[in-house]
């Protein structure tokens, strides 16, 4: 069993198509998405109409949920211009997508934790904005009730594997498009990837066990980082072009 995981594109199609050719040229047929796929001053439509044709797993994530349960006046700086991109027929779909799902028996999906797609999983911010690796403890009780061998979620747009002690593993593949982010919440933070790549994780479960494999693909990042300065987030853009927020 081999299959690519991708999450958090928000919109930046150009990373998507970069990712997809990727995963083709590697030979992988089976894709799972963690949600957050259109939100951001980007190309919502363009994002959509590559995923609506694939052959892909979908759950929603918390951004993508904010396109659904609001009226475009309460929606936020990325979700407004998203929203004003995307026909009915395109909601619809979104809307079809559940927050939760099994893969194939032996995989749970979801987009940050399986009761609440805003709370981060495998990191923690501490009041000083310092985003780190959680404690196990708290990995685990998270995953508890869970009965699947590999676990995957999104959210941090942070590349992590975690070993649970009973041998569970769950796994963040990273973002697809968008290498950082500021945000309030618990504490205010800054989450940033450090390059601008396109980021997924491939895994593969070989003699019982599952192998997880981080890729970091190149594409013209340069051109998402100047749509989005033209449309007003120079600290998106930044991000996008260098993979830090400053």
């Amino acid at each position: 069993m081999r299959f690519a995981a991708i999450a958090d594109i928000h919109g930046n199609y150009l990373a998507l198509e970069a990712v997809l050719a990727d995963i083709r040229a590697l030979g992988i047929a089976d894709i799972v998405n963690l949600g957050d796929m259109l939100s951001g001053p980007l190309d919502a439509r363009r994002t959509i109409e590559i995923l609506m044709p694939l052959s892909a797993v979908h759950v929603l994530g918390n951004h993508d949920r904010y396109l659904l349960d609001r009226p475009p006046e309460k929606m936020g700086s990325w979700d407004r211009p998203a929203y004003e991109q995307l026909d009915a027929a395109q909601l619809d779909w979104l809307r079809a997508q559940p927050m939760t799902r099994v893969f194939r028996e032996q995989v749970f999906l979801c987009h940050a934790t399986p009761d609440n797609d805003e709370v981060y999983w495998l990191d923690s911010v501490h009041p000083d904005g310092t985003v780190a690796l959680s404690p196990l403890d708290r990995i685990e009780q998270l995953a508890q009730g869970i009965t699947q061998s590999l676990i995957l979620c999104a959210h941090t747009h942070l590349a992590r594997a975690v070993r649970l002690r009973d041998g569970r593993l769950i796994v963040n593949p990273g973002s697809v498009g968008s290498p950082g982010f500021r945000d309030k919440h618990p504490f205010p933070h800054v989450v940033e990837a450090g390059t601008p790549h396109a980021r997924y994780a491939i895994l593969e479960r070989v003699d019982a066990a599952w192998q997880v494999t981080f890729r970091h693909v190149v594409y013209d990042h340069e051109a998402m980082a100047a749509l989005a300065r033209r449309n007003g987030q120079p600290e998106l853009a930044n991000a996008l072009a260098t993979g830090w927020i400053k």
